[in-house]
């Protein structure tokens, strides 16, 4: 089969978020399974520090934009392993920037014409590169306009006819919604631009336009892609999910166990697996604890957060738990991320009253991150919405127990623990349903109450989560199924 894969970032090229990460580790684990995969993306500036070489073709195209033509160029690379091609639209007036989709001052003004021409590109790429390919496998709005292409001003070229579509949402958020001038720029007819199709509120919303065009849709969890079409998750597009629900499924992303491995992970001060985590995670606590200057006590369970510092990832939630623990209870916590200034005043103030017990890194730190994983005994995921989540995934490995709010893929890749789960061996942590203080506060009690009086339910739970398999060849297989699935709608 030959796949595809049009996304706005992908590592190592260039990055803001999970997007990158999945776009840059599924085509590897697709060309293991024997799959031929292409890669295609912007060219941002970026790009010329990714650490991978990057040469020029003798390929240019022009293509429409609005009442104009803009030119554009296309670089080749590939992903690391040399196996899998990337090609990178150069046009240094849309992507030679300062961020990828704004900076500091906030979104970039032209966002809406930049990814419709990285939407023409992607459409006049496949014939200039003489591509073979069987699906256009697009990511979130800013590649889902090619679908819409492909079903409209390709539908009958020789070679694009016979090509299906697949658009991944993997966050329903974030949508490409523009003023309604801006379908000028798609040089599409107007009469897509209608309730059913393109316009969304009197606006062009961009997602939209994907879900409506795609053969298929998927998000990034089974349980999200149920919950995205309710009001509170699908940002008024729950009504066109709905129609389209037969042809929407959920994939769970997966993880680089190259990267995520306490046996082998090079950021740890002793390495485990399931057979000896004790010891393990025993000696990496102790050493975590000494290193923010905690108070070193094996017998304190030791809470980890490595998150955004949003309202979104529930963050409010726990620092109202927070509060009343450090006063209160014998536990210690560690928090990395950084996000909205209010939840860093805070826990700057907390940080310097209790340092025993709360330590806190305002910024990134990908070592602190897995040193983290691998001493802490519970790992914090409170998110008011998650379509996926990947760090309760690294928890499960790191035999750090996640305690996760009940939503998206967090429902999806943890058993929450109660007796029958413990005794079958199926409990891999726990989940509180309300996205209230009051039902996490109660769920973290749940678990310190398993931690200090069950010392054999505990190791029930931790080896249960570190024998899961959350690997990207199980994700491959499964986008194998649903590729298989979208030619067959697409023939029929």
């Amino acid at each position: 089969m030959n796949i595809l894969l049009a996304t706005s970032e992908v590592v190592p090229f260039a990055k803001t978020g999970g997007l990158a990460d999945v776009c840059g580790a599924l085509p590897l684990a697709l060309k293991e399974l024997g799959h031929e995969v292409a890669v295609i993306a912007p060219a941002y500036r970026a790009t010329n520090y990714c650490g991978r070489p990057v040469d020029k073709t003798a390929i240019d195209f022009i293509v429409p934009i609005g009442g104009k033509t803009v030119t554009g160029h296309i670089l080749k690379s590939s992903l690391p392993g040399e196996e899998v091609p990337v090609y990178l639209i150069q046009q240094d007036l849309y992507y030679d920037r300062e961020g990828l989709y704004g900076n500091e001052a906030g979104d970039h003004y032209d966002n809406c014409e930049r990814f419709v021409f990285l939407c023409r590109a992607i459409m006049e790429a496949i014939r200039l590169l003489d591509l073979k390919v069987d699906v256009l496998h697009a990511n979130d709005w800013q590649t889902a306009l090619a679908t819409a292409y492909l079903k409209t001003e390709y539908a009958h070229s020789p070679d694009y006819e016979n090509i299906a579509s697949l658009l991944t949402i993997h966050n329903m958020a974030f949508q490409g919604v523009f003023w309604h001038w801006d379908m000028l720029l798609t040089g599409l007819d107007w009469k897509y631009f209608n309730w059913k199709q393109m316009e969304f509120h009197d606006q062009l919303n961009l997602l939209k336009t994907g879900v409506v065009f795609a053969d298929s849709l998927n998000t990034v969890s089974p349980q999200y892609a149920q919950e995205i079409q309710t009001p509170d998750f699908g940002y008024g597009l729950e009504g066109v999910l709905s129609h389209r629900a037969s042809s929407l499924s959920g994939i769970v992303n997966g993880v680089d166990y190259r990267i995520w491995n306490p046996a082998t992970d090079d950021a740890l001060t002793t390495n485990y697996d399931e057979t000896n985590w004790r010891e393990g995670k025993a000696a990496n606590k102790s050493s975590l604890q000494r290193e923010l200057g905690l108070a070193t006590d094996s017998t304190v369970p030791l809470i980890g957060m490595v998150s955004r510092l949003t309202e979104q990832k529930g963050f409010d939630l726990a620092l109202s738990v927070m509060q009343r623990w450090l006063e209160q209870r014998d536990v210690q916590w560690v928090v990395l991320g950084t996000g909205d200034s209010r939840f860093h005043d805070e826990l700057q103030y907390l940080a310097g009253q209790y340092p025993q017990k709360l330590a806190i890194y305002l910024g990134f730190d990908d070592a602190l991150a897995h040193r983290i994983q691998g001493a802490a005994d519970m790992f914090l995921m409170p998110s008011r919405f998650e379509p996926c989540g990947l760090t309760q995934l690294y928890a499960l490995k790191y035999g750090a127990v996640p305690v996760v709010r009940s939503t998206g893929g967090l429902v999806d890749t943890i058993c929450d623990a109660n007796d029958e789960s413990i005794a079958s061996q199926t409990a891999t942590g726990f989940h509180f349903p309300d996205a209230g203080a009051e039902s996490l506060e109660h769920t973290l009690d749940r678990a310190c109450r398993v931690f200090w009086d069950n010392a054999d339910g505990w190791e029930e739970i931790v080896v249960a989560g570190m024998r899961q398999d959350w690997s990207w060849t199980r994700s491959a297989k499964q986008y194998v199924n649903l590729y298989e699935e979208t030619i067959s709608r697409k023939r029929s």
